[in-house]
């Protein structure tokens, strides 16, 4: 009996001992951690908290949170949280010490709080893009920040050049980086900064007032100057649709050949649709480019590259890159020849290539032989071995809105020869081109992944999809553990494991509110090769633990979207989420599993969503508030329908949701009386909170969408590619 008693004190000792081990780690005080370490912890705490909440702990903390390390660079970047008294506190504290400020994309911020900018008199850069900005307030900010060097923001209606100081105008002449945001026909401040080594400009002026009344791209008098780029080191713009950005870009381009800059590494133009050509001013420019620059980043108009009357492809023959970092060709009918030229038959060269944007170039993998033929859109493996061979370095790649397929019984496919370029970071591919050929896609076994129970799935005319009651097994985790179906998707997943943003988006997908084209295309009937895309190679996506943004658009193979659980489940980083007709169109029969994946995103911060007949019920906005990291959302659905109570209830239970843009198939009193009840019942406490919920198919939805803040509607609600779409470290 002695000997039987003593096992029993054992698991006794070992759960006192257990006791004691817990209460000595409880005793450890975070402050007795080395200087270093408290540092280096306190840089992931957000700038208003550290000053205004930590620094209040202890002696030591308070100490440690106005290093020089921790407060010459403050960024409130998507700080949503923080009001004006919090900012306006914030920068009182530490205003000699600011040397980096960051304030992009705070939209809700008074002009009082951006004016308190002028105390941090030591400021090198600053960003105020999507601030409130008007000439005035500029001027005196300026006036007194002689120290500044690098400036980012908007120029609206009503900037007037002529209203700024002539000290502003000296600490202008000093500036060597400025990004501005043109949202009326101007030069802004570019004329007054003399000095410039960096330009970003970005063109988003509207063809028309609010009144209907049509605008002009001719610049105001007094706002004519000729711009410096002599010292233009790099020159950015971008333009959004619409004949008036087109017109005022011109005047900008049209200074390159009258002060052609020696030193140009970087030329970047980014214009959709058609961009026509200036004549003899754009022509000199260009031939001084193909003479005596080397540059390490590139794009073109995709008009100037497809044989118009100024330029044809030849002129990638003339351009000289130098150890290139980033190349953009997208929508250029480039073919596998001509991208042999500058990247291929260059090999020692294009080592350095980070960044490859070849979206839309529907024949950039193919022969010049396969260019006439064009047999079922079926690749060159040659080309793309050349490029995978000699840009091991390749970090970003963008293949989207293109046939890309591997031809049938070929012993090869474009999935496993991406996989040898092991340090991507992001990638966008068109569903058709990781399509296995039928016969292989036949022999895929269908029972891998756990499905939802569908009592009777029937494709009559193309329209519905009856699904019965959802039945997820207790032990789907360990199902999707298990053997998945072996396919050439999942060898390139494999490869590329530190993978962190992913784009699967059909050739012919279009949005039924586009960012980058000039109007809504006609719709066309997905790929037949996407067809072949299921639920399977859905949850192979899974296995991509460092995956940060996942796009999914016109996959039509989706059943009951079961792969998205996975998905779920397994990648506890994701952030981003952008789903767009899957399945087939007359019903949403994947809302059960997008349900069920959403009580496990508790990173996400971004989702969108757009579905012809998408019903964002109470089940939806129930399970969607289990992200409990939500700031932003947005639902697209043509004839979709919204529970009101549903989204006031899921608003209460996510206080960190700051952007809800609904665009469905509702009444417009329905919109309106939900917008209303949402911005008098959460704007107080929240004060960045931007809702917009309207008819999609309203004549008024294009005033609607042009009071969107900037950074929401370019990062969220309008639809886009964005793999590949800039350098990296372009600004900020």
């Amino acid at each position: 009996m002695e000997s039987g008693e003593e096992p029993e004190q054992q698991p006794e000792q070992q759960h006192q001992d257990q006791d004691q081990d817990q209460s000595q780690s409880q005793s450890l005080n975070l402050t007795e951690f080395s200087d270093e370490i408290l540092l280096t912890i306190l840089s992931f705490v957000p700038s208003c908290d550290l000053l205004l909440n930590v620094r209040k702990v202890s002696r030591k903390l308070a100490a440690l949170s106005v290093d020089k390390s921790l407060v010459s660079s403050v960024t409130l970047h998507k700080e949503y949280q923080e009001s004006d008294a919090k900012v306006t506190s914030l920068l009182k504290e530490i205003a000699s010490d600011i040397q980096r400020l960051k304030l992009s994309g705070c939209y809700w911020l008074s002009g009082s709080t951006i004016d308190q900018v002028a105390k941090c008199k030591n400021i090198l850069k600053l960003d105020l893009t999507g601030c409130r900005m008007t000439s005035l307030r500029l001027s005196r900010m300026l006036s007194v920040l002689c120290n500044l060097r690098s400036l980012a923001l908007d120029v609206s209606q009503g900037f007037d050049v002529g209203q700024l100081s002539s000290e502003c105008k000296a600490t202008l002449g000093k500036v060597t980086e400025l990004k501005q945001t043109l949202f009326t026909p101007s030069y802004g401040i570019v004329p007054c900064c003399t000095n410039l080594e960096r330009l970003l400009l970005y063109f988003e002026i509207p063809d028309r007032t609010r009144e209907g009344e049509m605008l002009s791209g001719q610049l105001m008098v007094g706002q004519s100057n000729i711009p410096h780029y002599q010292n233009l080191k790099v020159f950015y713009a971008r333009l959004s649709p619409g004949y008036v950005n087109q017109e005022v870009g011109r005047f900008y381009l049209s200074v390159l050949s009258i002060r052609t800059p020696e030193n140009l590494r970087a030329f970047l133009l980014s214009v959709p649709g058609v961009f026509v050509d200036t004549g003899c001013s754009t022509r000199n420019f260009l031939d001084c480019m193909t003479k005596n620059f080397s540059l390490e980043a590139l794009q073109l108009p995709r008009s100037w590259l497809n044989g118009s009357s100024l330029l044809h492809s030849s002129l990638l023959h003339t351009i000289t890159l130098s150890n290139p970092v980033y190349l953009n060709f997208s929508h250029c009918i480039l073919s596998g020849c001509q991208l042999s030229h500058q990247i291929i038959n260059g090999g020692r060269n294009v080592q350095s290539l980070v960044s490859l944007n070849l979206s839309g170039c529907v024949h950039c993998l193919l022969s010049d032989c396969s260019v006439f033929r064009k047999a079922k859109d079926d690749i060159d493996f040659d080309v793309v071995e050349a490029l995978v061979n000699c840009c091991p370095n390749l970090r970003h790649l963008n293949l989207s809105a293109a046939h890309h397929h591997s031809p049938e019984g070929a012993g090869k496919h474009l999935c496993l020869l991406l996989a040898r370029l092991k340090r991507l970071r992001s990638l966008s591919l068109p569903v058709c081109c990781i399509a296995q050929s039928a016969k292989n896609a036949d022999k895929l076994p269908n029972h891998t992944v756990p499905t939802l129970g569908a009592q009777s799935v029937r494709r009559g005319l193309g329209k519905k999809v009856r699904i019965g009651v959802p039945t997820y097994p207790k032990n789907i985790q360990e199902q999707l553990s298990a053997n998945l179906p072996a396919t050439v998707f999942g060898t390139l997943l494999e490869n590329v494991p530190i993978l962190e943003e992913l784009e699967l988006i059909g050739s012919s997908f279009t949005s039924n509110v586009p960012r980058n084209e000039p109007a809504i295309r006609n719709l066309q009937p997905p790929c037949d090769r996407a067809q072949r895309i299921r639920d399977e190679e859905l949850a192979l996506i899974g296995q991509l633990h460092r995956l940060r943004s996942l796009t999914l658009a016109q996959l039509p193979g989706i059943l009951t979207g079961s792969g998205l659980i996975g998905i779920g489940l397994k990648c506890q980083q994701l952030q981003t989420l952008s789903l767009a007709n899957l399945g087939l169109l007359g019903k949403v029969a994947y809302m059960p599993a997008l349900c069920e994946m959403l009580k496990h995103c508790k990173q996400l911060k971004d989702l969108r969503l757009e579905q012809p007949y998408l019903s964002a019920s109470a089940q939806f906005f129930q399970a969607l508030g289990h992200c409990s990291s939500l700031e932003r959302f947005c639902i697209v659905s043509r004839h979709g329908t919204f529970q009101h109570d549903a989204v006031i209830l899921f608003m209460t239970k996510c206080p960190d949701v700051v952007m809800c843009h609904m665009f469905t198939g509702e009444t417009l009193v329905a919109c309106k009386n939900l917008q209303q009840a949402l911005i008098q019942g959460f704007q107080v406490d929240r004060p960045a909170l931007n809702v917009a919920i309207f008819p999609l198919l309203h004549e008024g939805l294009a005033d609607v969408i042009r009071d969107v803040p900037m950074m929401h509607l370019d990062e969220i609600t309008l639809f886009k590619s964005r793999v590949a779409e800039d350098p990296l470290h372009l600004w900020w």
